[in-house]
């Protein structure tokens, strides 16, 4: 936990990507945090990583300081922890949804206002109330609390070419609750291999899930991908340095190439993932990308075959932007313009027609425009006869 907590303490949010630095607060804040870390704190992290009995309630305090000449609105949210498709784990608001291995939910266990009114060149103590589950159990529930200015000017917009992205900037404190100092090892599930998009590239999607109530640090991933129906395929991909929330999953996107288009049939994949290295006692050892031996504590084999439809398929390289599309002649588009000419111009013969074509007076035989005598009667054609 020690590398942990070097980068938990304190986040900015802009836009889902955390950054970390007390300068970057200076420049783009009305307003500052500082959590009081409590007497119960596990370690000497400076976000909140309490030990609670079961059933224990605490008052915490955070302490929001207002340096401006203007009245500042702060909001304030909750969140639990989950994993991002980069493996990085977030603590703010977002739309991934709890896994269902979720049993206690930050969320549920935390009373805290919604906004708090800071008055000019003022510090407020804000109190952000905990409670630990009645339950006894091992592990950790994780999350965190969340400041953004209400409505703020330190929502920085920038104009390029007609287009204008507004960046709001936030403050993430890590709340972490525990009932023992014992930590729960991780485990990690294969979910589901299934194609999709990411960025609007096709990618093949590797369900991964944490079913533990404790971190899974410092994964590294080696993955290959292969085509049984056309041996010819082979996709590998290799990614180091990321995390996962207890009991968090997410989707890792294997990136195929840009401008390759996924082909439909059988493949199987082959993936090995290391945890939390360990230079001294680790068990498990690998080659990074530098070629340097690393040694972790955990490691988790999978294999699984799966099936890309050829329906799948042609939607999400249609979609792909990377993709080149050859240009189809629109055939179906020639067929239809050349019927609709030639019913305007079965439509303008039969007006045609009708305008000069009459009835004989006499003998009700069909006479032309031309003609000056009936041709089956002889009748002669009265003059106004065209003028109906």
């Amino acid at each position: 936990m020690k590398k942990f907590s070097k980068w938990f303490a304190l986040g900015v949010v802009t836009l889902g990507l955390i950054g970390f630095g007390k300068t970057t607060f200076a420049n783009e804040f009305n307003f500052s945090v500082d959590p009081a870390i409590p007497s119960n704190q596990v370690g000497k992290s400076s976000y909140f990583d309490l030990l609670l009995k079961p059933g224990q309630t605490q008052d915490l305090t955070v302490v929001l300081g207002n340096s401006t000449d203007k009245t500042v609105t702060v909001e304030q949210s909750v969140a639990s922890a989950t994993t991002n498709i980069n493996g990085v784990v977030e603590y703010s608001p977002n739309a991934i949804k709890p896994d269902t291995t979720l049993k206690y939910n930050l969320v549920d266990y935390v009373k805290a206002p919604k906004e708090i009114v800071l008055k000019p060149k003022s510090t407020q103590a804000v109190t952000v109330q905990v409670t630990m589950p009645n339950e006894s159990f091992s592990g950790v529930i994780a999350g965190g609390l969340t400041y953004a200015e209400k409505d703020s000017d330190s929502a920085n917009s920038a104009k390029n070419k007609g287009i204008s992205i507004k960046n709001k900037y936030a403050f993430v404190v890590g709340l972490l609750m525990q009932q023992g100092a014992t930590k729960v090892a991780p485990d990690l599930k294969l979910l589901k291999v299934a194609p999709g998009l990411v960025n609007y590239r096709n990618v093949i999607n590797v369900g991964l899930q944490n079913p533990k109530a404790g971190y899974l640090n410092q994964m590294y991933v080696n993955a290959e991908i292969k085509g049984l129906t056309n041996k010819s395929l082979d996709y590998k991909v290799n990614k180091e340095s990321m995390q996962m929330a207890p009991n968090s999953n997410f989707n890792y996107p294997l990136a195929i190439g840009e401008g390759k288009k996924l082909e439909a049939g059988k493949y199987r994949l082959t993936m090995t993932v290391y945890g939390q290295k360990d230079a001294e006692k680790g068990q498990y050892s690998m080659k990074d990308s530098t070629g340097a031996l690393q040694k972790f504590d955990y490691r988790w084999q999978f294999t699984q075959d799966f099936t890309i439809t050829a329906a799948k398929a042609k939607a999400l390289n249609a979609k792909d932007v990377t993709i080149k599309h050859e240009k189809v002649f629109p055939w179906m588009l020639v067929i239809g313009l050349l019927i609709l000419l030639l019913a305007l111009f079965l439509l303008f013969f039969i007006l045609w027609k009708r305008r000069n074509t009459r009835e004989c007076p006499e003998c009700e035989a069909k006479v032309s425009k031309k003609d000056k005598f009936c041709q089956k009667c002889g009748a002669e054609l009265p003059d106004d006869l065209w003028k109906k």
